[in-house]
């Protein structure tokens, strides 16, 4: 009998927004499924978000913050998106 874990060709992963951005989202928390080995930059592209993340909105994997897009996204990861925060 195969190993189920060895076929697995798809991730689920929860897509998290703050403030203003969940507002204009709709949502606060998404979980989606993507394909094993999708990047932050192939998410960005799916979900139309490349625009806010060039406007500042920071991205974070399991509560970090990154700066490589290109980095692979696990199964069961939090991607949240941080808008700039303002400051008085």
């Amino acid at each position: 009998m195969d190993d189920l874990g060895s076929d697995i060709k798809a991730v689920k992963i929860k897509l998290l927004f703050f403030g203003s951005l969940a507002e204009s989202m709709g949502e606060r928390e998404i979980e989606v499924v993507l394909s094993k080995g999708t990047t932050i930059s192939q998410l960005l592209d799916r979900f139309q978000l490349s625009d806010i993340v060039n406007n500042g909105v920071k991205v974070a994997i399991n509560g970090e913050i990154i700066q490589n897009h290109g980095e692979i996204i696990a199964d069961s990861s939090e991607v949240a998106f941080l808008p700039p925060f303002s400051g008085g």
